[in-house]
């Protein structure tokens, strides 16, 4: 029978091996350790955390409780408590009265700005109901709704500041409330002041004017334009030659 070849090893290469692979190195123990100490820990914390915050005692909203003589979870407010960005100072800002009756002066003073504020806030949400002109005939009584008045009839000329201030608050009439689609304040006072610019712009006498004509004459158009695009106006040069 062939005998098989004797297998040669090196003790000193079987040695090497043995010490780098078998034997475990003290550094790679170690950092296997602390490894392990640290997930132990991480374990360990976790377990230890409740959920008091989460389960603490609470009272649910209108709740019963026997805490209380009147069986009551939801207490009342404390008396004069004000709810944040609630405290209304200027009463006359925040109503447009004093006392019962309706003031006619702005609570602030009133710049171009706030009257082009104004009118640009007046013709987003105004005008499809009262028109741009503000004579009742917007697009929407065009279509059925019911017919808001004139502002240039004598009742509303002589109608203070505050009332138009106070019927875009609350509502009055068909015209429900805006203080939710105009929730600045200031807005609604803006928006009154063009109401007044409005009407003394289709009620100016030539004195109010400064003596210029009136009604102004009507500006001279090359193309009317649609309602995708503005319409182009004569130049003045031409326009002076044209009449």
């Amino acid at each position: 029978m062939a005998r098989l070849p004797k297998l040669v090893t090196n003790p000193t290469l079987d040695f090497a091996y043995s010490a780098r692979f078998r034997m475990p190195h003290p550094t790679r123990v170690s950092f296997v350790g602390w490894v392990g100490s640290l997930g132990l820990l991480a374990i360990l914390s976790l377990a230890g955390c409740r959920q008091d915050m989460h389960d603490q005692p609470r009272f649910k909203p209108l709740a019963e409780s026997d805490f209380y003589a009147d069986l009551r979870a939801s207490r009342t407010p404390v008396e004069g408590t004000v709810a944040r960005g609630q405290l209304h100072e200027d009463a006359y800002l925040y109503t447009g009265k004093m006392g019962n009756d309706f003031g006619d002066y702005m609570p602030f003073p009133v710049t171009e700005a706030d009257l082009s504020r104004g009118q640009e806030r007046f013709n987003i949400y105004c005008a499809p109901c009262h028109s741009r002109l503000g004579d009742g005939n917007g697009m929407i009584p065009q279509r059925g709704y019911r017919h808001p008045p004139t502002y240039h009839q004598d009742r509303l000329r002589k109608a203070p500041l505050g009332y138009f201030f106070d019927v875009m608050t609350n509502g009055f009439g068909a015209m429900p409330a805006y203080a939710e689609q105009i929730p600045e304040v200031k807005d609604r006072w803006r928006i009154a002041a063009y109401i007044r610019a409005l009407q003394l712009s289709q009620n100016a006498t030539q004195a109010d004017a400064g003596g210029a004509q009136i009604p102004s004459p009507p500006k001279l158009l090359q193309e009317p334009g649609s309602g995708a695009t503005p319409p182009v106006e004569v130049p003045e040069t031409e326009g002076a030659e044209q009449k």
